[in-house]
């Protein structure tokens, strides 16, 4: 039944996640438990901080214990008062992937810039389509607020029943943008979110181009291969 296969997979991800605190575990199955813990630890944060701006997390391994850290645009509100809400995603955390005591600690980060985070604007946009609002409004809406955080160009994808029943696509964009080669491994901060509505599912898509940035704080340190620099002459 239903309610079985969902109890064997709770415990194979216990299993998995337990074993991802053990030593001698080989290469293989610590790439594996990693990558789990990582996808259900984002899945269960995003769910739980949509609200609260969740814009991706950071986990820091040491031998003392391993550090998470939330970054959200409003992180007080992650914090909660005197600090009880980020408390009790400690505790769930702890007990859900078997932490000793003190063995996993939270911190939340705030967003500097959350015009060039995609995985905030998409939330924005899921909002703002939930609430009624209307396509067009809301996307153009998210691109002038991006393209006016200094982003060098965005994207966004609507895509499902948006208006009928018949389905389709519609796309938004400004400014410059690269889809293809390396250059969007690195410059290219792009989301994928899903939005339930009453006349079925919208598929949103949010991509944003960084700028360059030498200090790294708005976008990558290194420039884009097609930049072409010319000295100047040297005097012999």
């Amino acid at each position: 039944s239903k309610a079985t296969v969902s109890v064997l997979n709770c415990l194979i991800l216990n299993k998995t996640s337990n074993m991802a605190l053990r030593a001698n575990l080989s290469k293989k199955r610590k790439f594996v438990a990693d990558g789990v813990f990582n996808c259900e630890l984002n899945e269960f944060l995003r769910r739980e901080l949509a609200e609260d701006g969740f814009s991706g997390l950071e986990v820091r391994v040491t031998p003392q214990r391993t550090e998470i850290i939330i970054k959200a645009t409003r992180s007080n509100d992650v914090l909660g008062k005197q600090g009880r809400r980020i408390r009790e995603l400690t505790s769930v955390v702890q007990k859900r992937f078997g932490f000793p005591e003190g063995g996993v600690e939270l911190f939340a980060e705030r967003v500097a810039n959350r015009g060039l985070s995609a995985i905030a604007q998409a939330e924005s946009l899921r909002y703002k389509l939930v609430q009624g609002l209307p396509v067009r409004r809301a996307c153009y809406g998210v691109i002038k607020f991006v393209m006016e955080s200094n982003a060098k160009g965005v994207e966004l994808i609507v895509a499902g029943k948006i208006r009928g029943q018949r389905a389709k696509a519609m796309k938004f964009k400004d400014g410059y943008m690269k889809c293809s080669g390396d250059v969007p491994w690195d410059f290219v901060s792009s989301c994928t979110r899903h939005v339930y509505m009453r006349q079925g599912v919208l598929g949103l898509k949010v991509k944003i181009m960084l700028e360059h940035d030498p200090s790294g704080q708005r976008g990558p340190t290194k420039q884009q291969p097609d930049i072409v620099t010319i000295q100047e002459p040297k005097d012999l």
